[in-house]
């Protein structure tokens, strides 16, 4: 008895002191973001409840029975005044679990409630799930597109497996309604995410078609497809690709949809990924694009390069060199809060506002995709820049 004591109160102590830490900017700078010292989510943020017996009689040591190997993925959104993020939660068993957790300011203090969230279990075949994408759409629901993940049954490799996009709606993240999964021509589905309006009169969904699970395939980008009711929804029409893969760049590998796009009076500013191979394996960062208002195939603007990569610890985790998002908030201050997760161990958050967010997406220059003609655009700054500082003189 007095071992577990012990432990307990050692480890509900550790637990109450890293909830109530407080966050802090750091230091690196580029005047597009804040970043900030510490992950808002790590597997050490999951309450005690999850992972021990809290019976001294049937847990004398005080063993974890139900061990968190990592906290990360996590779609976001803002209601009543309160940040909430569901976060993926990965058991050391490698299964995943969604789970809500609250914050009053956005970057600190968040903690999850006390039951993580039990889906509906409508699709026998489903094994995993994970990175749920929230929408608080107009129609007044919340919706939640993750994906299910299953056996691939055609193959013999016990790790070929099969995504498609879950689709579940709430009101109060609290009682969730699974639909049909969305149904599309592609082989896979992954990194879906509702858009936040109707388009013509439908509901509208950003795709990433592909071939495999891991292999994009013929798969070229991020798709848009639209469907009449979601309740069965299936993209009839091929999906319209909407930011392509190119060659030697960020997105070489494959790209996908990360945030719900974010509406200002210059066009939807998407917070995407994109992935290019590299000899350590891929590497993951995270990039923005414009698409119109009237027509949200039509990409307007695309800066040059990344928007964040993995620095520093982030790069270090149980899938290095990875940054990922799935979920953003835009304040109706225009403050915006970017939930993103490294390395597939952890969360964090990076802070802008919607004017910083246009600034950088329509001011800074388009990749030119060759060395030449990059190397000629960084001079040509430099010459603009000498010339300036000449004339102050």
């Amino acid at each position: 008895m007095k071992m577990f004591k012990e432990n307990y109160e050692r480890e509900l102590k550790k637990y109450e002191t890293l909830i109530q830490r407080e966050n802090v900017v750091s230091d690196a700078y580029n005047g597009i973001y804040e970043r900030y010292e510490y992950p808002v989510l790590t597997r050490e943020h999951a309450p005690l409840i999850w992972r021990y017996d809290l019976n001294p009689k049937t847990n004398p040591y005080f063993m974890e029975r139900l061990g968190i190997n990592a906290i990360f993925n996590a779609g976001a959104i803002e209601l009543d005044g309160k940040f909430y993020v569901v976060a993926r939660v990965e058991g050391n068993d490698r299964k995943s679990f969604f789970a809500v957790a609250e914050s009053s300011n956005g970057v600190d203090h968040f903690k999850f409630w006390d039951y993580p969230i039990l889906l509906p279990d409508t699709e026998e075949d489903e094994t995993n799930v994970y990175d749920m994408r929230l929408t608080k759409h107009e129609d007044g629901y919340i919706y939640g597109v993750f994906c299910s993940e299953s056996k691939d049954k055609k193959s013999k490799d016990l790790s070929a497996a099969v995504a498609q996009a879950g689709i579940v709606r709430t009101k109060d993240l609290k009682t969730w309604e699974r639909l049909p999964n969305l149904k599309t021509q592609a082989a896979q589905q992954r990194n879906v995410v509702l858009h936040p309006e109707f388009v013509e009169g439908q509901y509208a969904f950003y795709t990433r078609p592909q071939d495999g699970f891991i292999e994009t395939g013929s798969g070229g980008g991020i798709g848009f497809g639209i469907c009449k009711d979601i309740t069965n929804a299936h993209i009839l029409e091929r999906e319209t690709l909407i930011n392509t893969r190119k060659y030697h760049t960020i997105t070489e590998a494959k790209n996908g949809a990360g945030a719900i796009p974010i509406k200002t009076d210059k066009g939807w500013i998407h917070i995407a990924h994109g992935v290019r191979n590299t000899a350590a394996g891929l590497r993951y960062v995270i990039y923005v694009f414009v698409t119109s208002l009237d027509d949200p195939t039509k990409c307007i603007a695309e800066p040059s390069g990344y928007f964040i990569a993995p620095f520093g610890e982030e790069r270090v985790g149980d899938v290095s060199n990875v940054v990922f998002t799935n979920g953003a908030i835009a304040t109706e201050q225009g403050r915006v809060y970017i939930y993103y997760a490294s390395s597939d161990t952890r969360l964090h958050v990076a802070t802008t506002t919607i004017h910083r967010l246009l600034d950088y997406a329509f001011n800074t220059p388009q990749d030119p995709l060759r060395s030449s003609d990059c190397v000629k655009q960084r001079c040509n700054l430099v010459e603009a820049n000498l010339k300036f500082l000449a004339n102050q003189i």
